[in-house]
């Protein structure tokens, strides 16, 4: 009987995802003493002990900024990730974000269940309230999309065809992707035009040295007052101090990000 090679997953992973490994060649478990292989997710490998058993790690997104490339290199473990496997649920987000970065929709929510108990009065209540919570509708705005991989480019798209006007950078955009881009996206002019253009702004860039703290003082500069940011990427990709600053002087008007921040003051969050 031939041996199975033995595959640790260490976040949880889809039971649909995990069914791919054939039962007869792989066993799949969350623990280990000498695992073949990683499967991961965001979990970060920096400083995780490698067993010398490990022949491979994969991760189920898109980059590898989780995991010790130049370490794995070394003890010839290969690396897998899995680009656009997630690019339809995270573009969902996306608008998701666009909206509610807009119609102060969060806001609706916290104010109604301060209404609880208040019986008979509701109605009215929410008649005279109901004007603290309108927002700009996005149709006509302009979306800047900062990056047009898998996932930038569904985006795009999408953004386009709910009536925005969208504007793309990315001097890198590959072949596929460009000719599964909207012909109604504009290519930006540079970067500074794109983000003195954009009522929002959504970046869609890998997390590399070059790319850290993307978002700062000299770019927000840059930027129309009121301006609305979106990062679903990586969260190094914006600075963190420069970020609240102008969410604090009002040069942001909204910044939704899904990745956890440590808690701030309150007039530090928005």
């Amino acid at each position: 009987m031939s041996t199975k090679f033995k595959i640790q997953t260490i976040d949880k992973i889809a039971s649909e995802g995990l069914k791919r490994f054939p039962m007869d060649t792989y066993e799949v478990a969350s623990e280990f003493k000498t695992p073949d292989a990683l499967l991961l997710r965001s979990f970060s490998l920096h400083d995780y002990p490698l067993p010398k058993s490990i022949k491979a790690i994969a991760r189920a997104g898109a980059g590898v900024n989780n995991i010790p490339i130049e370490k794995c290199t070394e003890q010839g473990i290969v690396v897998f990730n899995t680009p656009g496997a997630n690019a339809n649920a995270v573009k969902e987000l996306v608008l998701a974000s666009l909206f509610l970065s807009s119609r102060k929709i969060y806001q609706g929510i916290v104010w109604s269940q301060s209404l609880k108990g208040k019986g008979v009065e509701v109605p009215k209540l929410v008649v005279k309230g109901k004007s603290n919570f309108v927002g700009p509708e996005i149709l006509g705005k302009t979306l800047g999309v900062i990056g047009l991989g898998a996932i930038g480019m569904l985006v795009a798209n999408a953004a386009e065809s709910l009536g925005m006007r969208v504007i793309g950078y990315d001097p890198f955009i590959s072949i596929d992707a460009a000719w599964q881009l909207s012909k109604n996206v504009e290519k930006a002019r540079s970067l500074e035009a794109l983000l003195a253009e954009s009522d929002y702004i959504t970046v869609h860039v890998p997390l590399m040295e070059s790319t850290k703290g993307f978002i700062d003082k000299s770019k927000l500069a840059l930027m129309k007052d009121g301006v609305k940011i979106l990062n679903f990427a990586r969260e190094g990709l914006i600075h963190k101090i420069d970020i609240l600053n102008a969410l604090n002087s009002g040069k942001v008007d909204c910044f939704v990000t899904d990745f956890p921040e440590e808690d701030h003051p309150p007039e530090q969050r928005r």
